[in-house]
């Protein structure tokens, strides 16, 4: 996940999240909203753009993405959210205790000094697992740099970590990431922890809150995505293989980040509830209040399953479930 996600983000307190503090949603309530129907099923960026996250600075919309097109860190800008203009490498330069290659799932926050702070997945040397580094830069389009000697969150026994994104509850900072247990048949546990007000480091021992439970989740549920609403909390989540039509959208509701969390029953978005109209969906971010409506934004692969394309589409509330907007 999916925020501004996460850019501007919404410092808020508990008592007013209403307002939607976010890792995944962006205020820019001045902004114009694209035309849902210009782009249902037709992708806003046509190139490999896996994983996006998506934040708003000043009137522009930052989308970063995994590596591909020779960069590390994909990012394009937009005014608007259908036209996107892609930039050179957010993060150019790795250091030496990352194998280059596996860049995945960036998530970018905007922090109350107006720094900007990334949180990417990426393969250490040693151990040899995925998992979750951070880069800050002074700029949304970066360059940014990679901080410290070590990822901030690498549970060895747990498989590693991976797809981090961000939510502020009562003005704290958390990061929220999965432990990538399918890569040894483990458990794959949704967990937070509180950050430092830098975002650099962890400040509480991580708590799970979700994993993978029902059928159409297969072994995994992953790339979480949490905002405010009303009282309390949305997630929405990818499960399933990501390399096929059983990869989907899911959500859960509960009052507080360490729940009990509520699952939807079934997905949100999938090939089949969209008609096909979106192919393995998943990856998922959440724009809020663009010209009084609120968007998802996701990848889905091609046509001949080669690439995953970057998708906004516009997000109805069902209660506190967004439901993707699919024309007639």
């Amino acid at each position: 996940m999916k925020s501004a996600r996460r850019a501007s983000l919404a410092w808020v307190s508990a008592a007013t999240l209403t307002a939607f503090a976010v890792t995944g949603c962006t205020a820019a309530a001045e902004q114009s909203a694209p035309p849902a129907l210009v782009t249902a099923g037709t992708p806003v960026l046509n190139v490999n753009f896996a994983d996006p996250d998506v934040v708003e600075v000043d009137g522009t919309y930052f989308a970063y993405a995994t590596n591909d097109n020779n960069r590390n860190v994909q990012v394009a800008s937009s005014t608007d959210l259908l036209d996107w203009e892609v930039l050179p490498d957010a993060l150019p330069e790795l250091p030496s205790w990352i194998i280059p290659g596996k860049t995945w799932a960036p998530e970018v926050t905007r922090l109350t000094d107006d720094s900007f702070v990334m949180y990417f997945t990426a393969t250490n040397f040693a151990p040899t697992l995925q998992c979750i580094g951070v880069a800050t830069a002074t700029d949304p389009a970066g360059p940014f740099t990679v901080q410290g000697d070590a990822m901030i969150v690498c549970p060895e026994d747990q498989g590693g970590a991976i797809d981090a994104s961000t939510v502020v509850i009562d003005d704290v900072l958390y990061l929220v990431w999965k432990n990538d247990g399918n890569c040894c048949e483990l458990d794959t546990w949704i967990q937070a922890a509180t950050l430092s007000p830098n975002g650099r480091s962890l400040t509480s021992d991580p708590i799970r809150i979700l994993k993978q439970t029902e059928d159409w989740e297969g072994n995994l549920i992953e790339a979480p995505t949490i905002v405010a609403r009303g009282s309390g909390l949305v997630m929405l989540y990818s499960a399933n293989s990501y390399g096929d039509d059983q990869y989907a959208v899911g959500a859960a509701t509960a009052a507080s980040i360490d729940g009990p969390w509520t699952k939807e029953i079934g997905p949100i978005l999938s090939t089949d509830t969209s008609g096909g109209l979106y192919r393995g969906p998943g990856g998922q971010d959440l724009v809020m209040d663009v010209g009084g409506k609120d968007y998802i934004v996701f990848h889905a692969w091609d046509k001949d399953y080669t690439y995953r394309a970057l998708h906004v589409a516009e997000a109805d509330w069902d209660a506190d479930i967004p439901r993707v907007v699919i024309p007639d």
